[in-house]
């Protein structure tokens, strides 16, 4: 059965992957293709590791290409009129509340490829990205964590 996981992402992030296919299939297929002649004209193959290295190359750079064509054939662009303020969607902007420590907050809930952990951007898929989607403002969730469950309050939602 084919992965028919639908990808949401926001419109720049769309446009970032398209940038680095055309990146992948104009530039640096083109370095690998050269990369592979010159490995072929070092004569015998089947004892040439800078042939087998350009060939490791090639097969690299076609999953990657292959990965980003897969992705983007079922991406859904999440434009900011799509975003609501009134529950936590991908592309909501929340304020969370640690319940326990008290500690607050503030992510933006973005698709996989966009997830910035260190720019709190977090994933629709991680653990308090994937727990805090669809919930409104006032309610409370739990995410299961290596170090227990804990518990967070949705304070704000914004875009």
């Amino acid at each position: 059965m084919a992965n028919t996981k639908t990808n949401r992402v926001s419109r720049e992030g769309y446009q970032k992957l398209e940038d680095e296919r055309d990146f992948l299939v104009t530039v640096r297929r083109s370095e690998v293709a050269e990369k592979l002649k010159e490995a072929r004209s070092f004569g015998d193959l089947s004892e040439n590791a800078e042939y087998d290295e350009a060939k490791n190359d090639q097969a690299m750079l076609e999953a990657k290409i292959n990965e980003i064509d897969m992705f983007l054939s079922n991406a859904v662009i999440v434009d900011d009129e799509d975003i609501t303020t009134h529950e936590v969607s991908v592309g909501s902007i929340v304020t969370i509340k640690d319940c326990e420590n008290g500690d607050v907050e503030k992510y933006t809930i973005v698709g996989s490829t966009e997830s910035d952990p260190d720019n709190l951007k977090i994933s629709d898929e991680s653990p308090i990205g994937k727990a805090a989607l669809k919930k409104k403002v006032g309610d409370v969730f739990e995410v299961d964590a290596p170090i227990g469950t804990l518990k967070f309050e949705v304070l704000e939602i914004s875009k």
